[in-house]
This record gives structure tokens, sequence and C-alpha cells, in this order.
């Protein structure tokens, strides 16, 4: 029967594994970020752990061109490879200002607008460092120099993937492919959205694989690891969450999401009450909530997932 076959599986757990995208990592000595501030820095160790943005960028390039795969059981027991498109929904990388000065000499770009006007298209997506997306001064100190922040605002049928974006933005932001995460500060962070282009094997009139997802990522090292302790119990389910940890490589992190949204997840196609979905959904749903009000962020992509 499909209720006995389904009991216990999460779909949405099998599109989480599946597009959480990993990283090698490497480490660099701790007196190499002396103007850091201590707060951003691992206590207690010599050297820091941090990966190149360059490399979780590389992720996306097969992803981008091809979908990514995630396996779906339907309510019928029969099983489907959904594929889904990355988009660069949203991304704000905050870094200590001297560091981002001496980069590239694009630090102030954003308050004459130069950098702003190149990056605008006709369509309506922009770069925007303005201050519609900044707090107070205090606010705003704590969490680094705001060096890149882009938030979409296209049509999805209008929209390149994600790598292609990032590839765009990078000739004006070269650190975007520069950056370690170790240069980022804690306020770092990107979203990802995830739209089904198709499924093997085909079939017809299944609404609920037209459902669509919003994932938010860490790009600070230090605190993805504290977002993965914290997040550990919510995204586990019958070992899944320690059998992907112990399998994974030493020098390997998988930037797992701390917030989601999704978009047509009807029914219990998408949140199985029997697999502890409705928990989960509701946890990394005020992950993404809190994060943004955090960081007083009016991201586009998740107000219109919420409200639709």
């Amino acid at each position: 029967m499909a209720s006995t076959s389904r009991q216990g599986h999460s779909n949405l757990l099998s599109f989480i594994d599946s597009t959480t995208p990993s990283v090698t990592t490497h480490t660099l000595p701790k007196r190499s970020f002396q103007e850091w501030d201590e707060l951003w820095l691992p206590v207690g160790r010599e050297t820091v752990e941090c990966f190149n943005l360059r490399d979780l960028w590389n992720q996306y390039i097969e992803w981008s061109a091809y979908g990514a795969g995630a396996e779906v059981l339907l309510h019928g027991g029969d099983k489907v490879d959904q594929y889904y498109v990355p988009y660069l929904s949203a991304v704000q990388i905050y870094t200590s200002k001297s560091r981002a000065s001496s980069r590239n000499g694009l630090s102030n770009c954003w308050r004459n607008g130069t950098a702003y006007k190149k990056l605008v298209n006709p369509k309506g997506s922009a770069v925007d460092t303005s201050s519609d997306h900044e707090g107070t001064q205090q606010a705003q100190e704590e969490k680094g120099h705001l060096y890149f922040q882009f938030f979409e605002c296209v049509s999805p049928y209008g929209r390149p993937p994600l790598f292609e974006k990032v590839r765009e933005l990078a000739k004006i932001y070269p650190g975007l492919m520069s950056f370690n995460s170790a240069e980022l500060s804690p306020a770092s962070w990107m979203s990802v959205a995830w739209y089904p282009i198709y499924h093997i094997p085909a079939r017809r009139n299944v609404k609920d694989l037209s459902a669509s997802f919003l994932t938010y990522h860490s790009l600070a090292l230090p605190y993805q690891e504290h977002m993965q302790a914290s997040t550990s119990k919510s995204l586990s389910y019958t070992g899944a969450w320690s059998v992907s940890k112990s399998e994974e490589k030493s020098n390997c992190i998988s930037l797992h999401p701390f917030g989601l949204a999704t978009y047509k997840a009807w029914g219990n196609l998408w949140v199985n009450p029997e697999s502890g979905d409705n928990e989960r959904i509701v946890s990394l749903y005020n992950g993404a909530s809190y994060w943004l009000n955090q960081l007083k962020v009016h991201h586009n992509d998740f107000i219109f997932f919420i409200t639709h």
C-alpha cells in the first residue's frame, strides 16, 4: 500500500540532500586574520578552516546546465528523479573593509552607484548596496563591510542559471571568485531558488512535482559549523544525517541550508507527517524568516513564496 511504502520517508530531505553543495576546505594560520574581529574566528585554534568561494560556485556548474536530480517517492510507491535548476535569488557578502579595499579597489564603488548602474538590466534585477538594505550604522559595523549584495527581481523565466549569473557579477565584483570563507563575516549568506524542469521517467498530471524551493546557506564557515550543530536534529530522520556526516570527507564540508521556503509544495508528498517534515519545514522556515528580519532584508523571492 502507498501509505506503507512511504512510511517515514521524506521527499523534502531527499531534495535538500540532493541540492546541498559540498566544498573542499583548507586551513590557514590564524595570524593571517589579525585585523579581524575575534568574534568571527574560532576560539582556541591556531588555524582557520575555510573554503574558496570559487569552489562553491563550481559546484553549481553541472546543476546549472542539466539540473540537480532528487529522488521523489510518489503516492503509489513509484519513484521518479525530479530535476531542478538553481538560480541565484539573493546574496550578501560582508568582509573587513581593509581586505575588501586592498583586494580590488572597489570597496567604495557602491557609494557613487557606478557598479549598481552597470549591473542593472532592463528586466529589473540589480545589484543594490544602497541604504534600503542596511540597518543602523552600529548594526552595519557589527556585520562588517558590505562588499556586495544582489537581490533578484526578474521572473524565473527570465533568469540565467546560478553559475552563469555569478560569473556575470564577478566581472565587476571579482571577490565573488577570489574570497575565501574566512574573509567573510558571519552575516554573509546566499539564497538559491530551485525550479523544476523535468522528471525521469516522465509522468503526466503529477501536480505535486511542480513544487519550487528557496534554500538559505551561510557563506562563513565558523557560522556554518554552528548552524550544522544547531540544525542537525531538525534535518535528520532515520539516521540519515549521521550517515551523511560520517561518510563526508574530512577536508570537505556540506553547506546545509539553515532556512527554507516552498512554493506549490502541496499535500503530503513534500510534507510527510510520518517523517517529521511538519516540524522540519516550520523550523527551516523560521530560520529563514528570523535571518532576514535580523539583517533587515526585504527578499523578493521569499515574500513571493510565502504569499502564494
